[in-house]
């Protein structure tokens, strides 16, 4: 009998609020088999970003405006 490769599963996308910045991955309720390095995911600036270990998808809730995380130039 030939087994075949389990194939990764993509994660769901993650929907974040202004409360919930700045956003990092892994975050606070991974699970301690997805943990990597920590790295903080730029989601203000188009509204969604992908964290470059695991290919978490964050997504910035619509209607949400984060004060104090404007970038120069970006008016939300």
């Amino acid at each position: 009998m030939s087994s075949t490769p389990a194939t990764p599963q993509k994660p769901d996308p993650v929907i974040v609020g202004a409360a919930d910045l700045p956003v990092y991955c892994p975050g606070p309720k991974s699970p301690l088999w997805s943990m990597h390095p920590r790295t903080y995911i730029e989601v203000v600036k188009n509204g969604v970003a992908k964290c470059q270990y695991c290919g978490t998808e964050y997504i910035l809730r619509d209607g949400d405006h984060p004060h104090g995380h404007e970038q120069a130039g970006i008016r939300l």
